[in-house]
């Protein structure tokens, strides 16, 4: 049988046409047609009234805390349990990221524990300058118990939402629900550009400003005039018409990995030690991956022997993030919580295989096996 990939590029043909498109009219380099209509489909898509096409989701996300003021010597609170990406560009500024544990139940950010840290903060006189909140794989970080205290000490609010592309709450599309967001297109996301990202703002003083910045913050004039350094961070038109074909085919997708995720549940939320991330009230996540928990004294196996046993397969599996906090990158830093949380989750969580090509005998056969590991041992 082929290997079954973790979360694998879905192609539907549709991105051909496209790009047959783009060559056609020789627009091959960075920015064109394509760009500008991506554009102006992801922020009708996502509803937000201003997107910047990206060359990944890590330069939107570094574009979005610079353009929030974000700079040396300033804190930015960021969720630990996450990709580096959610806290590289923090240290791309001079700026210095302080983790926030996961809430037990939701796996996100401890958003309750965050505003009531903000007050403690405002009284040291050490507030952060911004807090990126983390969407995780496909379920929405709720940012309500957050937004009166960012408002009332003036810190800006970062949706990183690069992993939950379809998602809403309350019917608010996940990159919605702060000023400014991005959203991330690398090949493993659930629509994919090969790589790329967009930044999407509220404030359109941000978006020209971002725009600016990611094209080499080139001075509108007949020369190349800096006056500030820039960055090379925009999408090429070519990629952008794979991802406008890809988000055409959006609902589809989010409909097909949500099937996915309900059969793993059907198949294997009876055993004993397995506990699912659940959407949470008023959401409707897009599952991007399907993601669980293993009590190793409950099931009789740990994480790592489900992820060996579906290796032997030629299955890919992998273990969730493992917290920020804990990777030497960031050793000395800060921890809001004591981080107990967020590396118990790593230790027993693990990322099923959840692509969208695959097939109910697919997605019962990574059941059988990952079942079956408990009793083997």
């Amino acid at each position: 049988m082929p290997r079954l990939h973790l979360s694998p590029p879905e192609l539907t043909g549709a991105e051909r046409d496209l790009l047959l498109d783009a060559l056609a009219s020789n627009w091959i380099a960075p920015l064109g047609p394509h760009v500008d209509a991506f554009e102006r489909e992801v922020a009708a898509k996502v509803d937000m009234p201003h997107a910047v096409a990206t060359s990944s989701g890590t330069a939107a996300l570094h574009l979005a805390l610079e353009v929030a003021g974000v700079t040396t010597g300033d804190e930015v609170w960021v969720s630990t349990l996450t990709f580096i990406a959610s806290a590289s560009p923090i240290t791309y500024l001079g700026a210095t990221p302080v983790f926030v544990d996961s809430e037990p139940t939701t796996w996100m950010m401890d958003t309750t524990r965050v505003a009531a840290e903000l007050d403690a903060a405002a009284r040291r006189g050490k507030l952060p300058r911004a807090i990126v909140t983390v969407d995780l794989y496909g379920v929405i970080t709720d940012p309500a118990p957050l937004v009166e205290a960012c408002r009332a000490h003036g810190v800006v609010i970062v949706e990183d939402a690069a992993e939950a592309l379809g998602a809403t709450l309350g019917g608010r599309p996940a990159g919605s629900l702060a000023d400014l967001s991005i959203l991330s297109f690398n090949g493993n996301k659930i629509i994919t550009t090969s790589g790329g990202g967009m930044l999407l703002a509220r404030r359109k003083d941000w978006a020209d400003r971002a725009r600016f910045l990611a094209t080499q913050a080139r001075e509108p004039v007949p020369h190349y005039e800096h006056q500030v350094v820039g960055y090379n961070y925009r999408l090429s038109n070519l990629l952008a018409a794979v991802g406008r074909a890809q988000l055409a085919d959006l609902d589809r997708r989010v409909t097909t990995r949500r099937a996915i995720n309900a059969r793993y549940r059907e198949r294997l939320a009876g055993l004993p030690g397995w506990r699912f991330l659940d959407e949470g009230p008023r959401q409707r996540a897009s599952y991007w991956l399907t993601t669980a928990t293993i009590d190793p004294a409950a099931f009789g196996a740990t994480r790592d022997d489900v992820i060996a046993a579906l290796a032997a397969a030629d299955i890919e599996a992998r273990p969730l993030w493992k917290p920020l906090h804990l990777q030497p990158a960031f050793r000395g830093c800060r921890t809001i919580g004591t981080g107990e949380v967020s590396q118990a989750l790593f230790e027993r969580g693990l990322c099923l295989p959840s692509g969208g090509q695959m097939t109910m005998d697919d997605v019962d056969r990574v059941a059988t096996i990952a079942a079956a590991a408990g009793r083997a041992r």
